[in-house]
């Protein structure tokens, strides 16, 4: 493990040793909350796939109606039949925070009644297959919103395992061993300093003992 460069004083120790107690208790605090990240995540993949498999259920069964429609009125007039009408903005976006990410909340507003084409040209299968989607419209406005809102959970998941990852296995260890590193060379330099004491004290006492004679 790499240590850090600093210079090996008791200083340095003190403030490295906080900084070890700071990267734990972050640590700690990321962990829990990738734990929990995790858990709503899969909450919501569960129930996505129930929403997305009667989504594509109801989506399929109102296709089926537009191919009937298609092939008694003929694919033209179809398609200027669904052209008609006036564009309108019918979806509201909005933001909510989960585990402190951001995300969407979109709400289908009213749907128009179907029409501007001729009844009497149109076969009345247009206006099943139309109603059904309008029904099922709000069902995939809420499966966008969900979807993306696991889109961003699942990045938020992945910033946080590497900051985890980073601490448990760069930063912390790093500090550990500086904090031996420096803790070795200072209980070596206190041994030194010892030694050195001891031996002025020897030559003080032989000293004294050679000037009493």
């Amino acid at each position: 493990m790499t240590k850090m460069r600093v210079n090996p004083n008791r200083m340095e120790l003190l403030k490295l040793k906080r900084r070890g107690e700071v990267a734990k208790r972050g640590h700690k605090l990321l962990k829990d909350k990738f734990d929990e990240l995790l858990k709503e995540f899969i909450k919501r993949i569960s129930e996505n796939r129930k929403l997305r498999v009667e989504v594509e259920r109801r989506l399929l069964g109102a296709y089926g109606l537009l191919a009937v429609a298609r092939a008694e009125a003929g694919k033209a007039n179809l398609t200027q039949a669904l052209l008609a009408g006036e564009p309108g903005d019918l979806v509201d976006a909005a933001e909510l925070r989960v585990m402190s990410v951001r995300v969407p909340e979109f709400t289908l507003g009213e749907i128009p009644e179907p029409g501007g084409y001729s009844l009497a040209t149109m076969p009345a299968v247009l206006d099943d297959a139309l109603e059904e989607l309008a029904a099922v419209a709000p069902m995939m406005v809420e499966l966008a919103g969900r979807e993306k809102a696991i889109e961003l959970l699942a990045a938020e998941i992945e910033r946080t395992r590497r900051r985890v990852n980073a601490l448990e296995y760069v930063l912390m260890p790093s500090i550990a061993e500086t904090v031996k590193d420096i803790q070795m060379k200072l209980d070596e330099a206190e041994r030194g300093n010892l030694t050195r004491l001891m031996k002025v004290k020897d030559i003080i006492a032989a000293q004294e003992a050679a000037g009493e004679r």
